[in-house]
């Protein structure tokens, strides 16, 4: 039964695939966004400084001052802002499309403001369920948010936080655990507020609330209905409400698009060229199968433009170079496999038995060459920053999906092409000659 069902029921998860694909790439001038080589923008590399509290920047404190750079520098209404770590004490603020750096590095030196409100029920229940009303979407920097200036007085402000941190419940439940660094102000404001809701806002916007359910001196809790990964956050917000540590610019530069429009379109149209030639000689040797090879191409490319677009990659020249690079490896597996099977057809197997034989005796090779890929492309991008981690990111999923493509997809459409008898000359396969049908196993 199985047998019957199995080449339908591939054929339309192949379908499915292509069809999301083209749903997440279009309209793909929106989708993908372009870094700062290739349109130009604003770029600041900030030391991060230590003081008598927090005597050493660990990867912690990096994670939180970069938490707060990102909400502010997101909140500037830009896209895909690229915050990367250089090295252990620094961070690397690369945002596209932003024309002035001065404008970035005033708002990188704000200091994050977060507070504590308390709330009637309504403002709560809007802020959980509209982004616009919360503050999280579509406001303008140093605005307020509608559920902030809704909200009660300032009882609690981020500065007398002492820290906050991610744990569990007696039940096992996430919950966020914090400390207050003055416990005589903290428990009087929770004595006169229990049963009340207190809002968490940062920099104006809601981020969270939760029901004072009784008086809290040096430290707390907040608990309810949320993930483990939904508690870190939190607690990573909570902390950024007083900045860990000071930092300092120490770069500045406004970036202007190195490509420009005319090298970026004869950079383009270089590409498309090399692809079709590629096409074609794939087709002109190894004949149907590199027609087929060309038809698993193009998926592969889908597939690689939806994961930039579903992701919110941010395509820079480095990351094209490493866009096309991963092409040359899907080819290069298609190349060892085809051959495999000329050398079957050639020893006088079946076209079923040669096909088999060549996808299983060639799959070692290109899974190796592939694998290494793999590896060299992840360390780069673990260890690389700024474009060098663009060139990387594409190279390793372009080389993943590229040994998908050639493995599943290519063998899939060889395998209909033969069982169904739709082509049984050795000249169509590149080898010469005639050969018996699918069905004459030797």
């Amino acid at each position: 039964m199985w047998n019957k069902l199995k080449r339908p029921v591939q054929s339309v998860l192949l379908l499915a695939l292509v069809g999301l694909c083209v749903w997440a790439i279009v309209p793909i001038q929106k989708k993908i966004h372009l870094g700062l080589d290739l349109q130009g923008g604003a770029r600041v590399l900030l030391q991060l400084n230590t003081t008598k509290d927090v005597p050493k920047i660990t990867p912690e404190v990096q994670n939180q001052v970069e938490l707060v750079i990102d909400r502010r520098v997101n909140s500037m209404g830009v896209s895909e802002p690229v915050i990367s770590k250089a090295g252990s004490d620094r961070l690397l603020i690369e945002v596209p499309a932003v024309k002035n750096a001065d404008q970035l590095e005033k708002l990188l030196k704000e200091v994050a403001v977060l507070e504590f409100k308390i709330l009637p029920q309504k403002v709560s229940q809007r802020a959980r369920s509209d982004p616009k009303y919360a503050g999280t979407v579509g406001l303008k920097p140093g605005q307020a948010s509608q559920a902030y200036l809704d909200g009660g007085p300032v009882v609690y402000s981020g500065a007398e936080l002492k820290s906050a941190s991610p744990g569990f419940g007696t039940t096992g439940e996430p919950q966020v655990n914090f400390v207050t660094k003055d416990s005589v102000k903290f428990a009087k404001m929770t004595h006169e507020n229990t049963g009340n809701i207190m809002g968490i806002f940062l920099d104006k916007k809601w981020v969270s609330d939760a029901t004072i359910e009784s008086t809290i001196s040096d430290s707390g809790l907040i608990h309810g209905s949320f993930t483990e990964e939904q508690v870190t956050t939190l607690a990573n917000e909570l902390n950024a409400g007083a900045l860990p540590v000071p930092v300092t610019i120490i770069e500045k530069d406004d970036v202007g698009p190195i490509l420009g429009q005319e090298d970026l379109q004869k950079s383009l149209l270089a590409s498309i060229v090399g692809l079709g030639l590629v096409l074609i000689f794939m087709a002109a040797v190894y004949r149907l199968p590199g027609v087929l090879a060309d038809l698993a191409l193009v998926v592969y490319v889908l597939a690689l433009l939806a994961l930039l677009s579903v992701a919110h990659a941010v395509l820079t020249l480095p990351g094209i170079a490493g866009f096309v690079l991963s092409i040359g490896m899907a080819v290069d597996a298609n190349v060892l496999i085809f051959e495999r099977i000329k050398e079957e057809l050639w020893a006088g197997k079946s076209l079923r038995v040669a096909v088999r034989i060549g996808f299983k005796r060639a799959f070692t090779s290109v899974f190796d060459s592939h694998f290494t890929t793999i590896v060299g492309a992840g360390v780069l991008y673990m260890l690389g920053t700024g474009t060098v981690k663009g060139f990387a990111y594409t190279l390793f999923w372009g080389t993943a999906f590229s040994l998908f493509t050639a493995v599943v997809v290519t063998r899939f459409f060889v395998d209909v092409v033969v069982e169904n008898n739709l082509a049984t000359s050795k000249s169509a396969y590149g080898a010469g000659g005639n050969v018996a049908p699918a069905e004459v196993r030797i």
